[in-house]
């Protein structure tokens, strides 16, 4: 394992501390083959974003959501609050639109304005489903606390398959993402109401790594009319990778990816992906031995990343078949298909200032997704900055960039000048 993949694991080591807090109670309350197309469940949205139960998980007073930032290297200024989450369980869809359920994290401020702007936090890539943010206080949690802590709500799903929902959870599937995003908006706005702070339909969109993309991909649905009590506000994504055709798949090749991230990222996305788009019947077809035999049981969401980095190779090129390898290295069917599925997140026009952040050093999600976003989002006359914090790597991307999201979003819903 390399220098650098081993002083992130450190990193990830000391703000992974598992505390897990049980609920205080429980309150159940009443009342793409190619990608797959649009039921008739998933256009209906009678049902979709219903609440199912609802438990407190945590109740942290002003000097102790400085205390669990500061652990985790997060500038605290924003901090004006304390805060109160609570575990969601909601009615959703899954990638073929029939009826599920997910989990996702709701925090408020204990103090502020009766009625709350919303934020929607979207997480970055997790295996275990045990680390989401509406189960593990941990790295999850930090927008969500940041945010709330600045006086907003803040709405983060913990996506389909993580957290307390069932099945496996579909890595990269922008779609169903989404519709697990937007009916966290609804059941947050259901818990709100009922706890005395509704919520005012202004929303502000943020989400790291694959919750960046994510993030974007929200945006457009909500900018589009996706709900009509929520209004988008601004967008502010980190480190997302909005261009797996242009960017991040040759950056496994070329080197701008370390070896050990590209496998944990390949491997991952192989696998969920093949249950949409059918690369391969067999996994000897993608994987060389011994890795096929058991790659697919390292992605059941119950091994956190450690254990799967450990089970696979050293190398993209010593994990996969050698033709499977030059497949991806030029990509075509449904590989290409899936690819450029998850890459229009940012082919659209935003109506509301957005800012996409991201570290110059990032060897996870290289800058060079941002910069495509840009470009993308430049062809349809929107001019988006992209905010570089310098020689940093991937989490420390999100390190720099949560309070300086929190911030602006401050400055956004106050009319000031952005910091």
């Amino acid at each position: 394992m390399n220098d650098e993949r081993c002083k992130l694991q450190e990193r990830q080591s000391s703000w992974r501390i598992r505390k897990g807090l049980s609920a205080v109670a429980a309150l159940h309350l009443a009342g793409f083959a190619l990608a797959p197309v649009a039921t008739a469940a998933e256009r209906d949205t009678a049902h979709r974003g219903t609440l199912v139960s609802v438990a407190p998980v945590a109740d942290r007073g002003v000097g102790q959501v400085r205390e669990f930032l500061a652990e985790r290297d997060i500038a605290t200024d924003p901090v004006r609050y304390g805060v109160r989450a609570y575990r969601l369980t909601y009615r959703t869809v899954d990638p073929y639109g029939k009826p599920t359920t997910a989990t996702g994290l709701l925090s408020l401020p204990r103090g502020g304005a009766l009625r709350l702007d919303l934020v929607s936090d979207t997480h970055g890539t997790m295996v275990d489903r045990a680390y989401a943010p509406s189960v593990s206080e941990d790295l999850g949690r930090v927008p969500s606390y940041l945010n709330a802590s600045a006086g907003r709500a803040v709405a983060a799903p913990d996506y389909l398959g993580l957290g307390e929902g069932p099945g496996p959870h579909p890595y990269m599937d922008t779609r169903s993402a989404v519709t697990a995003s937007v009916d966290m908006l609804r059941a947050a706005r259901t818990v709100a109401d009922r706890l005395g702070r509704p919520l005012t339909g202004d929303v502000y969109a943020t989400g790291f790594s694959q919750g960046g993309q994510v993030a974007m991909a929200l945006g457009r649905a909500l900018d589009g009319g996706a709900d009509q009590h929520f209004r988008l506000k601004g967008l502010a994504p980190v480190s997302g990778p909005y261009d797996l055709e242009g960017q991040e798949v040759p950056a496994l090749f070329d080197g701008r990816v370390n070896d050990t991230s590209g496998v944990f990222y390949i491997s991952y996305w192989l696998v969920a992906q093949n249950r949409l788009y059918h690369f391969y019947r067999d996994p000897g077809e993608a994987f060389r031995a011994p890795y096929a035999n058991r790659v697919e049981s390292l992605f059941d969401g119950r091994h956190d990343e450690e254990d799967v980095v450990k089970g696979l190779a050293s190398s993209v090129k010593r994990l996969l078949a050698p033709a499977f390898y030059n497949r991806l290295r030029h990509p075509s069917g449904p590989l290409l298909d899936a690819m450029r599925w998850a890459d229009h997140t940012c082919d659209w026009k935003p109506d509301v200032p957005v800012r996409l952040y991201a570290g110059a050093a990032d060897t996870d999600v290289p800058i060079g997704n941002a910069r495509s976003c840009a470009l993308r989002l430049a062809a349809h006359q929107a001019h988006v900055p992209v905010v570089d914090q310098g020689d940093v790597d991937h989490f420390g991307s999100f390190a720099a960039s949560a309070p300086q999201v929190a911030r602006w979003f401050d400055a956004l819903a106050g009319g000031g000048s952005p910091r």
